[in-house]
C-alpha cells in the first residue's frame, strides 16, 4: 500500500477534537497528505421530537430555530478547533492536489455516519477519537459505520494529549482476513518503525499458534521489516485485556489489528476484543475490517 495521501477526520465539538486533528495533521506532515476535516450538522427538522398533537406550528418552528442555533454554535466551535490546529501545523488550505501537507474544511447537514462512510471510501485513512466517558467523538454509530462499511482503515486516537506514535508497533495477529488487511494498510508505518512486535493471544498451548505468528514475521521480513513474536495464553473472556497488557509491556505506541473478526452481533452481545480495544486502549490503534 502507498502512504496515506488523503485523510478524513470527522470533527465534533468536544474536548478531544484538538488531539484528533493534531494526530491527523501530524500524519499529513509526515506523509504529505491532504487532511479533510468533516463536520456534519444534524438536520434540525429531524432532530425535533414531534410527539402527539400538542405542538403547534409556532412551537415546532421555535424548536427548529433553537436546534439550528445550537447546530451553528457547535459548527463554529468545531471550525475554530480546526483553524487552531491548522495554524499549529502551518497547513495551507487546498482543494486540488499539492505535493505536501494541506487541509480542507467541510461543513454540511445530514447523517454523520452516512457522510463519513461516503467520503471515507474516497480517503486512504479515517482518523477518529476513542470514545471517552460520556463524550462521543465520534458517536459509536459513526465509528462502527466507518469500521464496517467504509472499506478503509480507521486510526483511533486516545483522548489524552497527542504524542508521537508509530515508532514502536504491536500487531495483534490471529490469522484472520481482517488482521491481514490491517497489516497491509499499516505498511507505511511498519517500514518506518523502530521495533515491530507480533502479539498472539490463545487459549491453547503456546506451540499451537507460534507458527502462524512466525509466518507473519517471515512475510514482513520479505518486505524488509524485522519483527519479533510474542505468544501468550488467556481465557477468551480475558483475551482483549491480555492483548492490551502485552502491547503496553512491549512499549508499543501503535496497535495494528483487524476489527470485528467475529460477528458484530456476537461482540455487541457478549463483548469482544474490538469493543474492548475501542473502549479502553491507551495507545493509538490502526484497525481494519
Amino acid at each position: 500500500m502507498s502512504a496515506f495521501r488523503t485523510i478524513l477526520v470527522p470533527v465534533g465539538d468536544a474536548g478531544t477534537t484538538a488531539g484528533v486533528l493534531d494526530a491527523a495533521l501530524g500524519l499529513g506532515r509526515r506523509f504529505g497528505s491532504h487532511v479533510t476535516a468533516l463536520h456534519v450538522r444534524t438536520d434540525p427538522a429531524l432532530a425535533v421530537p414531534l410527539i402527539g398533537e400538542g405542538l403547534s406550528a409556532a412551537m415546532v418552528d421555535e424548536m427548529i430555530s433553537m436546534a439550528e442555533a445550537q447546530a451553528a454554535k457547535r459548527a463554529e466551535t468545531a471550525r475554530q478547533s480546526f483553524e487552531e490546529a491548522r495554524q499549529r501545523f502551518d497547513a495551507p488550505l487546498a482543494q486540488t492536489p499539492v505535493p505536501e501537507l494541506s487541509a480542507e474544511w467541510i461543513d454540511l447537514t445530514g447523517r454523520e455516519e452516512d457522510e463519513v462512510v461516503r467520503r471515507g471510501r474516497l480517503s486512504d485513512l479515517i482518523v477518529c477519537g476513542h470514545p471517552a466517558g460520556d463524550e462521543e467523538i465520534p458517536a459509536m454509530t459513526t465509528l462502527n459505520a466507518a469500521l464496517l462499511t467504509a472499506g478503509r482503515p480507521l486510526l483511533l486516537c486516545p483522548a489524552r494529549p497527542p504524542v508521537p506514535f508509530g515508532r514502536k508497533i504491536a500487531i495483534a495477529w490471529n490469522g484472520s482476513a481482517e488482521a491481514s488487511r490491517a497489516v497491509a494498510w499499516a505498511m507505511p508505518f511498519l517500514h518506518e518503525a523502530e521495533t515491530v512486535t507480533i502479539l498472539t493471544v490463545t487459549e491453547h498451548a503456546y506451540g499451537a499458534v507460534a507458527a502462524p505468528a512466525g509466518e507473519l514475521a517471515a512475510y514482513l521480513a520479505w518486505n524488509g521489516i524485522a519483527a519479533s513474536t510474542l505468544v501468550s495464553q488467556a481465557p477468551t473472556s480475558a483475551a482483549a485485556a491480555e492483548l492490551l497488557r502485552q502491547a503496553t509491556a512491549s512499549g508499543a505506541d501503535l496497535l495494528v489489528m483487524g476489527a470485528y473478526t467475529h460477528s458484530r452481533l456476537r461482540q455487541l452481545i457478549l463483548g469482544g476484543v474490538t469493543r474492548h480495544v475501542i473502549d479502553r486502549a491507551p495507545i493509538h490503534c490502526l484497525m481494519c475490517h
